[in-house]
């Protein structure tokens, strides 16, 4: 059974795990972009997470727990598909822009499910939903970003 640090250790390095996929995502996706208010926006987002990463590896320390570094082999295989859909589609700014709204739904839903997580300290809490709304607020502009794609 795991003990309380062990359980949200477990959690934030989940979480971080997909926050080095994020930001990778995002970095692939300003180098498969040429419209100059996408590739800006995709190059915020990337240093967003690269931000959101240092501040859950200092929580995961704060539990005195063992930070994970690698990304997921999900990530991996999304990067991957944004990679072959630049290539291979007709409007590879649109496709870009989909995918980032899908994985930035994903990770609203991913931050949510943690949340509701009783036993997270209230500074963990905290972050979380920080990062979170900061997450929502971009989906927000980002579907302003897809009327000039």
């Amino acid at each position: 059974m795991n003990t309380y640090t062990e359980t949200v250790g477990e959690k934030l390095n989940d979480l971080l795990e997909k926050t080095y996929d994020a930001e990778k995502g995002f970095k692939k996706a300003a180098e498969n972009v040429d419209n100059t208010a996408l590739k800006s926006y995709f190059k915020q987002k990337a240093q967003e997470r690269y931000d959101f990463g240092h501040e859950l590896k200092s929580e995961i320390k704060t539990f005195n727990q063992d930070i994970d570094k690698d990304g997921s082999i999900t990530g991996s295989a999304h990067r991957a598909w944004m990679d072959v859909k630049s290539w291979f589609s007709l409007d590879n700014e649109e496709s870009m822009l989909e995918e980032a709204i899908r994985g930035e739904k994903s990770a609203v839903n991913e931050y949510n499910n943690v949340i509701k997580e009783t036993s997270l300290p209230l500074s963990t809490k905290s972050i979380l939903e920080s990062q979170k709304n900061k997450i929502e607020h971009g989906l927000s502009r980002i579907k302003t970003l897809e009327d000039i794609s």
